[in-house]
């Protein structure tokens, strides 16, 4: 049994805490919102996961200091907007060589850093892995079959990560291409807009199959260019991710391109599904990255004008089928 701290109670905080303490660990639960606290406590239900059960035995907690007291490793969970500051507030309380486990997915939005790297410079006594794969909350708090990649430098680490999660229901390959893993995360979501918006417009399975195909391409190029290896966007956090992403109305990155298609805003777009839609923040800092690392990414450059230039989903469609004829 491992002592475990997750930080961070959305949807996939809480549901990995739920799944993790019916293996048996002992898990505190943080946020720094004291209604989220409060809501776990008295209705022992997370509004974003139906069905599921949040267990007494999960201690829940507004002190950052107790969630990270004590424990064989840690879980950040927070939006990936938040990552930093809570990263700031978390490091007087991280030992050298405490393990944080960040399964939070994006890009920081300037720095072009991966999330991890954020982490990283806020706490730079901590040992980290990253945790990525298609592995909707809403399923794994059901204790439905999931598999994940936990990817990290120092192989102890990822080992003592990989053994502690994994179970009957919910398997771990281990990986040492941390940027790749991270980078796949980030980017899969603003491939998944770009198939909801698809979605929203009525277009059918052939333009869903070239957007993940396509997609899967240009993350392959990015992530290479990047740092990371261009076969693990082949893997649980490459292609996995991003066709879970893309086809399931768990998603809400998809849920937001729907609503996009359908003629909402942006803005309008990310208040209707109620959360974080983590697409919108990777778009920008994926085209970012993309320049800066002269790498083309068609998609995601049509993404960015749809989401923050005003062009019409339509017209994007259109440009992206009138590209000048290549090989495959």
């Amino acid at each position: 049994m491992a002592k475990i701290g997750i930080i961070g109670c959305g949807a996939w905080g809480t549901g990995l805490a739920i799944y993790l303490c019916g293996r048996g660990h002992d898990v505190t639960l943080w946020s720094a919102v004291p209604a989220e606290i409060a809501m776990l406590r008295e209705e022992h239900r997370h509004k974003s996961l139906a069905g599921a059960v949040v267990p007494e035995e999960i201690r829940l907690t507004e002190d950052l200091g107790e969630a990270a007291r004590d424990k064989d490793f840690l879980i950040m969970a927070v939006a990936s907007s938040y990552v930093r500051q809570t990263a700031r507030r978390l490091a007087p309380h991280i030992p050298e060589g405490r393990i944080i486990v960040d399964v939070a997915k994006g890009l920081e939005r300037d720095s072009l850093l991966t999330l991890s790297e954020v982490i990283a410079s806020e706490i730079p006594q901590a040992t980290l892995c990253v945790l990525s794969g298609p592995s909707h909350a809403e399923e794994v708090s059901l204790g439905l079959p999931t598999t994940v990649v936990v990817a990290g430098k120092d192989p102890d680490a990822v080992r003592f990560v990989q053994e502690a999660v994994s179970g009957p229901v919910f398997r771990a390959y281990s990986s040492t291409d941390v940027r790749g893993v991270e980078l796949g995360g980030a980017l899969k979501n603003v491939i998944a807009l770009a198939a909801g918006i698809a979605d929203g417009l009525g277009y059918g399975d052939n333009t869903k199959a070239a957007l993940i195909t396509r997609g899967i391409a240009e993350m392959s190029r990015l992530g290479a260019a990047a740092g990371g290896r261009a076969e693990t966007f082949s893997g649980l956090s490459g292609i996995g991710d991003l066709i879970v992403t893309c086809a399931s109305m768990h998603s809400r990155n998809r849920r937001a391109g729907i609503l996009i298609g359908q003629g909402r805003t942006c803005d309008e777009a990310m208040r209707e599904v109620g959360q974080v839609v983590e697409g919108v923040f990777a778009a920008k800092a994926g085209l970012q990255l993309a320049e800066k690392c002269g790498v083309e990414m068609p998609i995601i450059t049509q993404v960015n004008a749809v989401l923050f230039d005003g062009k019409s989903p339509r017209e994007a469609v259109a440009e992206l089928m009138m590209r000048d004829s290549k090989p495959e």
